[in-house]
């Protein structure tokens, strides 16, 4: 047998500690090998040690982290590379695609400025031109068009920017692509299309993949083999098939178990209830609701090209939303679904229409009654991390809105906020109220955003991919807690989402949007029955299923 491409052996990892003493291994004792050519999954809950293997395979882990054991790559020791080695084996030999693109994109450089260093880093006898030539068209390949070349990674939404990404680590052919939940803040429409690229530049270039993720049925979809780890250790390996049919450990058939909850065809409130709601009047309605941006031109192209590009990113919207309903809002990532929740939100002023909300139409109302009115209207964010301060302890956190509002002295708002502590989950309320973000799991996290937005008991939660980071159990647990919630608190629920899957589960009806309208609305069981326009039947072909064993 030829000799691996990739091979870990006995590997053990453990980060800086201030008890030199006991030692916590983030991966302990894994041992695995990667062939040219092969499709691995890793999949596993969050702190699990996916994305620790990941980083150790490619010597980025802090330089005082404690490891053993050995990591090859065609049968040298990574471990042994020397800096100029060590350089060109990042890019070259094995690419990384990290979780969030804006760890991997300089915010003050044109997208195409990416790509021209990074190629002329590696392939210096490249040309200006040939260089350009190259990157247009691997950005083609994951659906960036040569018009957004001079644009700014903020001038992009979450998923373009994860296509930008994916573009930088293919410009280089590696040999191996270690891909670390590429595909999380991605649609799936374009997710199928970059994973079906990745899997048949596989195929045609004898290109490794390891693929990490808490998607078993993206997993299951593209990677011949699965490995299952649990509290740094790998609890389960196999082909993929024989490991969903029957898995071996107890963690694994939790995870399926999880998985299949969500999938679960009969869940969702379905039609009649849709019926029952839309007999009463809207708790929100937006009425021709436009968003418009302009990319203004360099003096090059106003020369040659005159008035810059307009952007509809949200164009001539019309939909309500009833008191009670979780409403879904399904599309493809730059389909302009955040950018509508935010202009009904008022954190932008929309170019033309109205956003009614309770009655009263928000659009012609003042800064100050719109802050009061964010009271009865709040938002959970797609990565809780990023909208807690790493400064503020979990209480302060939560109260924060509380003495914005004017709604409690410091006393109450400890009451108030270690009661929603417990409500949701996080036990006991007194040891939470005093820890940091950093201190939590993204699901901990997720849970003390979703107490923040909770605790001026608004009427409306607009939940933008509010669990798309985590991984299946704990996406599960916080969608059960969600439903409960909804109950206790009388709340309606505006859902974004790119996983239909998740919007079936959850949803009383959907609307699906595409370049910034709505193509296509109506109760979740008939949409997924028999969808009308021709990019819902496309959604819906795109998505993976977890089979069921």
């Amino acid at each position: 047998m030829s000799e691996a491409l990739f091979c870990i052996e006995n590997l053990r990892v453990a980060y800086p500690q201030h008890d030199a003493a006991a030692t916590n291994w983030a991966i302990d004792d894994v041992s695995f090998t990667l062939q040219s050519g092969e499709r691995m999954g890793l999949v596993g809950e969050s702190g699990c040690g996916k994305s620790t293997l990941g980083r150790a395979a490619m010597r980025l882990l802090p330089s005082s982290s404690r490891i053993e054991g050995r990591v090859t790559f065609q049968g040298q020791s990574v471990f042994d590379l020397m800096p100029n080695q060590l350089r060109k084996f990042r890019g070259e030999a094995v690419a990384l695609i990290f979780q969030d693109p804006m760890t991997r994109l300089d915010p003050l450089m044109t997208i195409g400025k990416h790509c021209i260093e990074t190629l002329q880093a590696h392939s210096p006898e490249l040309s200006t031109r040939e260089a350009k030539e190259k990157a247009i068209a691997t950005l083609a390949k994951v659906n960036i068009p040569e018009s957004r070349w001079s644009q700014y990674p903020h001038e992009f939404s979450g998923g373009m920017r994860q296509r930008v990404a994916i573009a930088l680590a293919l410009l280089l052919n590696p040999k191996l692509i270690v891909a670390d939940e590429p595909t999380t803040s991605l649609d799936v429409t374009v997710s199928a299309q970059i994973l079906q690229e990745l899997t048949r530049l596989c195929s045609e270039e004898n290109m490794a993949l390891l693929l990490i993720s808490h998607d078993l049925a993206m997993v299951g979809e593209y990677c011949d083999r699965i490995g299952v780890m649990y509290n740094g250790k790998m609890v389960e390996m196999g082909a993929t098939e024989s490991v969903f049919r029957q898995p071996q450990h107890e963690y694994t058939r939790s995870l399926l178990k999880a998985a299949l909850h969500i999938q679960a065809v009969d869940q969702g409130s379905g039609e009649g209830e849709s019926e029952e709601i839309s007999s009463l009047s809207p708790i929100l309605r937006v009425t021709e609701l436009k968003q418009h941006y302009t990319i203004e031109p360099n003096f090059v192209e106003r020369l040659f090209k005159g008035q810059g590009q307009t952007i509809k990113a949200v164009d001539g919207i019309n939909l309500e939303l009833y008191r009670g309903e979780i409403f879904g809002l399904v599309g493809e990532s730059g389909c302009g679904k955040s950018t509508l929740s935010r202009t009904i939100l008022q954190l932008v002023r929309p170019t033309s229409g109205k956003v009614e909300f309770l009655g009263q139409d928000l659009t012609t109302i003042t800064r100050q009654a719109i802050r009061s009115s964010r009271r009865e209207m709040q938002m959970i964010f797609q990565d809780p991390h990023a909208c807690l301060n790493p400064a503020m302890t979990v209480g302060q956190s939560i109260a924060d809105p509380l003495f914005i509002h004017n709604l409690a002295d410091t006393a109450k708002a400890k009451e108030k906020v270690l009661w929603m502590l417990e409500k949701v989950g996080l036990t006991p309320p007194e040891v939470y109220y005093q820890r940091y973000p950093s201190d939590l799991s993204g699901g901990q996290q997720q849970r003390v955003a979703i107490a923040r937005a909770l605790i001026t008991r608004p009427k409306l939660l607009i939940c933008d991919e509010p669990v798309s980071m985590l991984d299946a159990s704990v996406q599960s647990q916080v969608l059960d807690l969600m439903l409960a919630l909804k109950t206790e608190f009388e709340l309606t629920y505006l859902f974004i989402t790119h996983d239909l899957w998740l919007a079936r589960f959850l949803c009383d009806r959907i609307a699906v949007m595409n370049s910034g309208k709505i193509v296509e609305i109506g109760p979740t069981k008939q949409i997924f029955a028999n969808p009308q326009h021709p990019y819902t039947k496309t959604l819906l072909a795109a998505a993976p299923l977890l089979a069921r064993a």
